[in-house]
C-alpha cells in the first residue's frame, strides 16, 4: 500500500489575502488557482518548496459557521509543522517578513523549533527535525 495526505484544508477568509500571505512570506509555492463557476468558489493549491510536502487547500469560509472556525481550526492547539532544512535560514526570513513569532527558537530532543502564527492566527511549528525524523 502507497497512501499519503495529498492536501489539508485550512479555511481562510479570502483568497487572495491568503495566497498572499503563504505565496510571499512563507515562501510556499502557487500550485493552482482554478475558478469553479458552478459554485462561485475556487480551487487554490499551496505547498512549501521541496519534496514530499503536503499541500494546503486554501478553502474560503463559505457561512457564518465556517468563518467561526478562521484562525482557530485546531482549537488553539499547534495546528501545522512546517519542516525545514534549515532553521537558522528560515526563522531569519520569516521575522524579515514579518511573521509572528509566538514562541522562541528552542533546542528539543528531536530537534530545534519555534512556535509561529498565520496570518489568521492558526499556531504552526517551525521545526528542523535531527533526530532522523521525517
Amino acid at each position: 500500500m502507497n497512501q499519503g495526505i495529498a492536501h489539508i484544508a485550512l479555511v481562510v477568509r479570502d483568497y487572495d489575502e491568503a495566497i498572499d500571505f503563504y505565496v510571499n512570506k512563507l515562501r510556499f509555492e502557487l500550485v493552482e488557482d482554478t475558478y469553479q463557476p458552478e459554485q462561485d468558489k475556487r480551487w487554490v493549491i499551496v505547498r512549501p518548496q521541496g519534496q514530499g510536502s503536503a499541500s494546503l487547500l486554501l478553502a474560503r469560509a463559505s457561512n457564518a459557521h465556517q468563518e467561526s472556525f478562521i484562525g482557530n481550526q485546531a482549537g488553539g492547539r499547534v495546528f501545522l509543522f512546517l519542516r525545514t532544512d534549515d532553521f537558522r535560514r528560515d526563522h531569519a526570513a520569516m521575522v524579515e517578513a514579518g511573521i509572528i513569532f509566538v514562541r522562541e527558537p528552542k533546542q528539543a530532543d528531536y530537534g530545534i523549533v519555534a512556535v509561529f502564527k498565520d496570518l489568521y492566527g492558526n499556531l504552526w511549528d517551525l521545526v528542523q527535525f535531527t533526530d532522523g525524523r521525517p
